[in-house]
């Protein structure tokens, strides 16, 4: 099973939040962190291969994503539910639940494309005749009039 580069630094993140909350605080409070990152992990992990699949066409866009992305959360909702039910500490299963927002943005931070350096464009003089042949409403296409009065 390959992981996603965001997967893996939010594995990481989590395995050392863990770590540092067996050491600093509770266990409860450390098991609340733990199964709280174990659920935004799997729901992580469930969102990027439902996204591979509506992107590829595998899935409908449609209702298929909507379906899939119910019973994600529900799922959800539900190991939420059973966790508190079961005596888990509410700021650690929040706390577990949230970490995939670090690591995603340290992910996209790490993995960004190199920077290129252009050299700005200059700019175009207000006066210069080519603006008479400009439509906002077709950037990507010039009026022919100016071509036709140049033969």
């Amino acid at each position: 099973m390959s992981l996603y580069p965001a997967e893996k630094f939010n594995f990481g993140l989590s395995a050392g939040a863990v770590a540092a909350s067996f050491a600093v605080a509770s266990p409860l409070f450390a098991g609340s962190l733990a199964f709280g990152a174990a659920l935004e992990t799997m729901n992580f992990r469930f969102m990027h291969r439902t996204a591979d699949a509506v992107f590829t066409g595998v899935v409908p866009s449609g209702g298929g994503w909507v379906a899939i992305l119910v019973l994600r959360l529900g799922l959800m909702f539900a190991g939420i539910v059973a966790a508190m039910l079961n005596g888990a500490d509410p700021i650690g299963l929040v706390i577990g639940l949230s970490l995939v927002m670090p690591a995603t943005v340290a992910a996209a931070m790490w993995h960004r494309p190199a920077r290129v350096y252009q050299e700005p464009l200059p700019a175009l003089d207000p006066e210069d005749p080519i603006w008479d042949d400009y439509s906002v409403w077709r950037p990507g296409r010039m009026k022919s009039t100016r071509d036709e009065e140049t033969e």
